[in-house]
């Protein structure tokens, strides 16, 4: 991939007054929302008591040390296993790269920019010192761009694959759709790696894109990431994460507005097995009027020490009237000896909404629904798959692309291989 300058990105385009390059409100107050942390007068509050890691107390930096060394006691990090994750955190440069096997239609163009690029620097800021290490070893970033009107004829498709775990890998991905355009990119992770990366999607005025991320890691493997995606006036984005493969994995989404009229979507689906860390951190930030909001996320657990972790942050600011807004975690846990954590938030500013809401369950199989199945011929262990795969088949069929949805639903299927049968694994209502 070659570098380019550029002189006018989308980046430029996408940013709202007010907004600047926060993935988060402005350390300082922003315009009627009262202080950092500290919400305004008659605003409606759902989650612990402060400092609760909510949005409003959101710090965004692209210095690392400005985050400081986390210890694993801050709210961000306390369900992150730190000893796995410390190689990442250490923040060591490093030139190790991921093998890249790339699928673009035609008019899509995949280069490169280099770390002083005016579109870097209009990009959303890293929430965390692992998402700023991110940027500052990344050296520069992979560029796909999408004109404008475009319709493609397949989705954009790039393939990363791990060779090892000796060095940590540092990555940065840029997509910027044009306006009106209409596209679907595939992120495929596979292989042995330590890798953190930052993925920023730009979508254009009117553009509807899907971004979809598949984390098939092998086993040994850490993947730390920052998602984040502006989107444009009357743009609808939609994210699909999978996550299956790795020791540890931990993903942050954000989403914010760049005018009125946008609708985001953030779906998502996690299988962890036996001692595997699987986390994912959603904030979704309503600064105008008029936007829409849907998360869905729905994991299951099997194995000891298997851990997963949701948080679903969104904050509805005194500007965004008009918004409707819900989230949903679901989880099922298979087996004993795995937990899942589960913690919505929801901070709303101005009662001129069309709707806000969230919820959260976490329980073991449903036994009328294995009753039922097995009392009519089938046997426990086939009754146990069609249920899972009724739980995550609604959330995996917005991927919209049959063989990547056949193929990630035959590696959930082949997880549960190692279930045990109905008669050695008691049942509770959930």
């Amino acid at each position: 991939m070659s570098a380019e300058n550029t002189t006018t990105t989308l980046a430029g385009e996408l940013f709202a007054p007010g907004v600047g390059t926060q993935a988060g409100p402005p350390t300082t107050p922003a315009a009627g929302t009262g202080t950092a942390g500290e919400a305004t007068p008659g605003a409606h509050s759902h989650g612990g008591p402060a400092p609760t890691g909510s949005p409003a107390e959101r710090f965004t930096s692209t210095d690392p040390e400005a985050f400081g060394a986390p210890t694993g006691r801050e709210e961000e990090w306390r369900f992150t296993p730190m000893r796995r994750i410390r190689p990442l955190l250490d923040g060591a440069p490093s030139d190790a790269h991921l093998q890249w096997d790339t699928d673009l239609p035609d008019g899509v163009e995949l280069t490169s920019v280099e770390a002083d690029d005016p579109l870097l620097k209009g990009l959303p800021e890293p929430v965390d010192r692992l998402a700023a290490l991110t940027r500052a070893r990344s050296g520069g970033a992979a560029v796909v761009r999408v004109p404008a009107e475009a319709r493609l004829d397949r989705p954009v498709t790039l393939r990363l694959s791990g060779t090892g775990a000796e060095e940590v890998v540092w990555g940065q991905l840029v997509v910027e759709v044009g306006a009106f355009a209409e596209a679907t990119v595939v992120l495929d992770h596979a292989g042995l790696a330590r890798y953190s990366g930052g993925v920023a999607v730009l979508v254009g005025d009117g553009a509807q894109v899907t971004l979809v991320a598949a984390q098939e890691w092998a086993r040994g493997s850490v993947h730390g990431g920052q998602f984040d995606a502006v989107v444009g006036r009357d743009a609808t984005f939609r994210q699909v994460v999978v996550t299956l493969g790795g020791d540890l994995v931990r993903l942050v989404s954000n989403v914010q507005y760049a005018g009125p009229g946008g609708t985001a979507e953030l779906f998502g689906v996690y299988f962890a097995d036996e001692t595997q860390h699987q986390e994912h951190r959603l904030w979704v930030d309503h600064a105008v009027p008029n936007c829409t909001s849907n998360v869905l996320y729905k994991g299951a657990l099997q194995g000891e020490d298997a851990h997963t972790v949701w948080i679903g942050d969104v904050r509805i600011r005194p500007t965004a009237t008009g918004t409707s807004t819900y989230e949903l975690n679901r989880n099922l846990v298979l087996t004993d000896g795995a937990r899942a954590d589960s913690v919505p938030n929801l901070e709303i500013e101005t009662g001129e909404i069309v709707g806000a809401g969230h919820a959260s369950a976490t329980g073991r199989f449903d036994d009328e629904q294995l009753f039922y199945l097995c009392s009519r011929g089938i046997d426990a262990e086939t009754a146990r798959r069609l249920v899972v795969r009724g739980f995550f088949a609604d959330v995996v069929q917005h991927i919209g692309i049959p063989e990547l949805q056949d193929r990630l639903m035959g590696s959930i299927e082949a997880r549960l291989g190692g279930l045990p049968g109905l008669d050695d694994q008691p049942v509770e209502p959930a």
